[in-house]
């Protein structure tokens, strides 16, 4: 499969597409409907005695049973995930609510029952109008046991399903293996595939053609291997990224700049803009929407220390250190600020820190993640781990009521920049 870094932007947006919830539904429907038409090709397969025994009145009672029963279940499960929606969005972090519609078991057993209520109404419809023989009801009956078999399996698979979504852990699980790939890459090749470039670095003085943004809204997705190949075709030319992931753009803002004569439509092409963030390249992102999910939790209003304390624990796991080595640029046409991990670091924890600084085990199990950072991150993110200690224990010593606190987070900061092999003694 390609890296996330390399995907195009028309695998890219199939991807999008797959994840609507209509379009398993749709799918799932349309194989339903021709189980139901292409019966008739089958019926002359089957065996004399077998067609004779099959009354089509029979078949008719239990395709009314399906029908009736997949619309009232679909209905049900419909008013289940919007409710569970509603409850990930005001509870834990309007960001995690389209995991809801986007889990594959959500998907699956909604397209098998609308699946199920499509074939059964289809096959209804068939045999009342009389196109079908009776060795043709004999094959609707053998296609209706089997999608009652599926119907069975998806909804104990539901009924497990329900008992963890909506949930925290479950919610969380979800954002991590939707951002994992994403951060794997990341590990890999933090820009991306293209040249790693500072974002305040000179340009050439020959990259100062500006390609614009066509429209207002978030950079989903850029096609790194587009833009690669359209400098490749322009002897020499090269491009230099200015709107990167994530970045919010409006209409005429610089998308990229380039050297040679390179059309800016098709550079234009390459980047995908659309009204919201994704997980897709976006790593940043994920770790944003992972901390909001702390800071509701350290809100007054619901003060939960240890879901943050969780996801401290998550976010250490998923910023520590890749067995993954890193790749040489694959694009080195183009140019692009890398990700660093002061600004993962920044984005996930700093949010938490602050919103916790009235908090000791909160503090303790920070400076227990910024040392668990230092042993396993690179040189960058050892050095980015450093100065957040730094500052959440700043921040804690203002907000600690009790002096005790303060000098026990001053020193476990304090270890930490004095050896940085060693980790906190002391946690919650």
């Amino acid at each position: 499969m390609p890296t996330p870094s390399l995907v195009s932007t028309t695998l890219f947006q199939l991807r999008k597409l797959s994840r609507r919830i209509w379009v398993r539904t749709t799918a799932f429907a349309l194989l339903a409907l021709a189980a139901a038409l292409f019966s008739r090709l089958v019926a002359p397969a089957l065996p004399d005695a077998l067609t004779h025994v099959v009354d089509v009145d029979a078949v008719l009672d239990i395709l009314t049973v399906l029908s009736s029963s997949m619309l009232a279940v679909t209905t049900f499960s419909l008013g289940v995930i919007m409710s569970t929606r509603q409850a990930i969005s005001s509870g834990i972090t309007p960001r995690a609510h389209e995991f809801v519609s986007q889990d594959p078991m959500t998907q699956r057993v909604l397209a098998t029952f609308m699946g199920a209520f499509t074939y059964a109404l289809t096959a209804q419809v068939l045999l009342r109008t009389g196109l079908y023989e009776q060795a043709s009801s004999t094959v609707i009956l053998i296609v209706t046991i089997a999608v009652l078999a599926l119907v069975v399996i998806a909804m104990l698979g539901w009924i497990e399903h329900l008992t963890r979504v909506g949930s925290i852990p479950d919610t969380v699980a979800g954002l991590e293996a939707a951002m994992r790939p994403a951060i794997e890459d990341w590990h890999r090749r933090p820009a991306l595939g293209a040249c790693p470039a500072p974002a305040d670095a000179p340009l050439p003085a020959a990259a100062r053609t500006a390609v614009r943004a066509p429209r207002s809204g978030y950079v989903q997705h850029i096609d790194i291997g587009a833009l690669d190949a359209l400098a490749a075709g322009a002897d020499g030319a090269q491009v230099f990224v200015a709107a990167v992931i994530g970045s919010f753009v409006v209409d005429g803002d610089t998308l990229c700049l380039h050297s040679g004569q390179i059309e800016a439509e098709g550079l234009r092409a390459a980047f995908t803009i659309d009204r919201t963030r994704t997980f897709e390249q976006d790593v940043r992102f994920g770790v944003i929407v992972l901390s909001e999910i702390a800071q509701r939790a350290l809100s007054p209003a619901v003060n939960d220390p240890g879901t943050a304390i969780f996801i401290i624990d998550r976010l250490t796991a998923l910023l520590s250190g890749s067995s993954a080595e890193p790749e040489p640029p694959r694009c080195p046409r183009v140019f692009l600020p890398a990700v660093t991990g002061a600004e993962l670091l920044t984005d996930g924890f700093d949010p938490i820190a602050r919103d916790g600084a009235g908090m000791v085990e909160v503090q303790a199990r920070l400076q227990r993640a910024f040392a668990t950072l230092i042993r396993h991150g690179d040189a960058a993110v050892a050095a980015a781990a450093r100065e957040a200690s730094r500052r959440a224990a700043e921040r804690a010593a203002i907000a600690l009521p009790l002096e005790e606190d303060r000098a026990r987070i001053r020193a476990l900061s304090a270890a930490l920049r004095e050896d940085t092999g060693a980790a906190p003694h002391s946690e919650m």
